[in-house]
């Protein structure tokens, strides 16, 4: 089921197809989060829910969500990937979810947080959020000491000499503390080594949206550079080393402030 209607800013249509080739979550760190909610089932609102990249996840463990996402081609995956399940899909955007106040033991970000007006999306958590519910939001960092990684990004940097990661590799304490709205986040840091096969990884990184907003029309010279230097490794399959980072946050009592 789907419902609500918004518009967003950040578009995923072309880089959708791709994205559920992404590196799944660390399994301790989406432990960890839905543990949060302290019961067997809770209900979690899953914002900028993408491809079900992270709602898969959560339903594997009990929970109940709403999912939330403005983008439509990747909705329709992720309605897909969730078809047996009883996630409801929503359209609608982290600032603004249309979701009922008050409801929700979780809200979580899955690599989403940072295409968002921050601030604006903060309240809006504390908004649905029930009286103790938690915020989290995670990303999957790759390793940067990896061999592999560091020829990566001598290939990026090469065609993008001040290629930056933005928001998503920057500390969210502060912003979430600035809000007033919730406890001190607590820092979530699991590292995970995926082993997937090379056509895999390689199409993940046409979901690669920072890359791509920075690369404008260099962006498939980029991703040919990086073909090139995985298939001249002659392997099937590759380990990479991954750091699932998030933050954690219990919303405060009482009135907003």
């Amino acid at each position: 089921m789907t419902t609500g209607s918004s518009k967003v800013e950040w578009d995923y249509t072309k880089l959708a197809a791709t994205y559920t080739q992404r590196p799944p979550y660390a399994p301790r760190a989406v432990d960890r989060i839905v543990t949060l909610a302290g019961k067997p089932h809770p209900r979690v609102a899953d914002i900028g829910a993408g491809n079900a990249h992270l709602t898969v996840d959560l339903v594997a463990r009990g929970c109940v969500i709403d999912a939330v996402e403005p983008n439509e081609a990747m909705r329709e995956i992720g309605i897909r990937r969730t078809a047996d399940t009883d996630v409801t899909w929503h359209v609608g955007i982290g600032e603004d979810t249309g979701l009922p106040a008050d409801r929700y033991d979780l809200v979580t970000f899955g690599s989403s947080f940072a295409t968002t007006d921050r601030p604006a999306a903060l309240r809006e958590t504390a908004r649905i959020l029930r009286r103790r519910g938690w915020f989290a939001c995670v990303w999957n960092h790759r390793d940067l000491t990896d061999p592999l990684q560091q020829r990566v990004e001598e290939l990026i940097k090469a065609r993008i000499p001040d290629y930056g990661y933005g928001v998503r590799r920057e500390d969210q304490a502060p912003v979430i503390e600035a809000s007033g709205l919730f406890e001190r986040p607590e820092v979530l840091r699991e590292p995970v080594l995926h082993r997937v096969a090379v056509d895999d990884w390689l199409a993940a990184w046409r979901s690669h949206g920072i890359l791509e907003r920075q690369a404008g029309d260099q962006f498939e010279a980029i991703l040919a550079d990086i073909d090139r230097l995985v298939l001249d490794m002659g392997v099937d399959e590759l380990e990479i080393p991954y750091v699932t980072v998030g933050w954690l946050a219990a919303v405060r009592g009482g009135e907003p402030v």
